[in-house]
């Protein structure tokens, strides 16, 4: 694992800075510190235009080819560009799903056709993605998804039929990535399929979930013979689940460091109330934010080591990944009690009489739910012992 940067990387980290110095400014002034978990509801519309100013300036898929539009840039310069983004203060990406996640996915998995269709769009921060996994019967237990996927032989489009659940952002997204059953006679991961799915069409219905925050960032999707053209699915049929762990591998890797980026500005938050009312004198409350701190650097350390090494082909996880989930769902919901605690009293009065919370507030409430999306740490735990170590599996009840 290399922890150090060269010169070269040096010279990037200063022309980082340096761009978002210059244009985090003007009407883009407000963002900052805007957009982590909780917040994905403000500032949506300047957010998209933000997203349009990275790509602008050549600030977006850093990470990607250069012949897919990206920069083509190292591991160093991924965590160099995620470090000085969080320095500065820049907003969560409204666009991370597609850079981070439906692109990278693309682009290992998916056709020229479908290459030059969906990237220029993610590129330049004009077409947003959502992701279709979860269902309400499939939630961790991804491969009990029940949404269906039938080929109409006279349009030649496939039609799709079926509930997701938990989908963030799908309220905002023009595409959605969606895990589909291709044959009707299989069960758990054979018989899937892979499909990219526009969102705005007749029988897409997308129906906000309000949530324990007042807001509304997780959505439930039904799809009513909703139509997918016959060359958007990615892979053959059968072949989705390979496509989706790949999709998993992608989700471990580099938007990671994003996801640390948004970490510490809370942390930063935290440390800057417990100076200014005191906190920082009581010693428990300083070794707890010394723990807090500690555990996000040994966070950056093993996402950077799950960088460093060499995946497989089909983007499988490595055993450095797969303890990464319960680790960072466990320390932000800590976090999140740490936070209350180091505000005091006025952790429980909201700043006018509507349900406005502060972004420390709001990350608390959110927080609650890191454990449990995504794969719950029960399930984490599960793939530690059996895909990490080897252990047997859980035995299945049967109805």
């Amino acid at each position: 694992m290399k922890l150090n940067f060269s010169a070269e990387d040096e010279l990037f980290r200063n022309e980082v800075a340096t761009w978002l110095e210059e244009n985090l400014t003007g009407e883009f002034e407000q963002l900052r510190f805007r957009g982590g978990p909780g917040d994905e509801h403000m500032f949506p519309e300047e957010r998209k235009k933000w997203e349009q100013k990275l790509a602008e300036g050549g600030w977006t898929c850093v990470g990607w080819p250069k012949e897919h539009g990206g920069r083509g840039c190292s591991i160093e310069q991924q965590v160099i560009f995620n470090e000085e983004y969080a320095r500065a203060g820049a907003p969560g990406h409204v666009g991370h799903i597609g850079e981070g996640l439906a692109g990278p996915t693309i682009i290992a998995f998916g056709t020229e056709e479908q290459k030059k269709k969906y990237l220029p769009g993610i590129v330049a921060g004009k077409e947003l993605w959502c992701q279709g996994y979860s269902e309400p019967s499939a939630g961790s237990d991804l491969a009990n998804v029940k949404t269906k996927a039938r080929l109409n032989e006279e349009t030649g489009k496939w039609i799709i039929n079926g509930q997701k659940v938990w989908t963030s952002l799908a309220q905002e997204a023009d595409y959605c990535f969606v895990i589909a059953r291709t044959d009707p006679g299989s069960v758990a991961h054979k018989g899937l399929g892979f499909f990219l799915i526009k969102m705005d069409q007749p029988g897409v219905d997308v129906r906000p979930i309000q949530q324990i925050t007042g807001t509304s960032e997780f959505n439930e999707v039904f799809f009513d013979d909703a139509e997918c053209e016959a060359d958007d699915i990615v892979g053959a049929p059968g072949e989705g689940w390979k496509v989706a762990m790949g999709l998993l591998g992608f989700e471990r890797g580099v938007s990671t460091l994003g996801q640390q980026m948004q970490f510490q500005n809370e942390l930063n938050e935290i440390i800057r109330i417990a100076k200014d009312n005191g906190a920082n004198k009581d010693p428990i409350i300083r070794q707890r934010i010394a723990k807090a701190h500690t555990e996000l650097k040994i966070m950056r350390y093993n996402s950077m080591r799950m960088l460093s090494a060499q995946g497989g082909s089909d983007g499988g996880l490595q055993k450095e990944a797969l303890i990464y989930k319960l680790f960072w769902a466990t320390w932000h919901r800590d976090m999140g009690e740490l936070a209350m605690d180091v505000m005091g009293p006025e952790s429980q009065i909201l700043d006018n009489g509507d349900y406005a919370l502060t972004r420390l507030q709001s990350m608390y409430l959110f927080v609650r739910s890191d454990t449990i999306y995504g794969g719950t740490n029960e399930i984490q735990r599960n793939i530690i012992a059996e895909r990490g170590l080897g252990m047997p599996k859980e035995p299945k009840v049967k109805a």
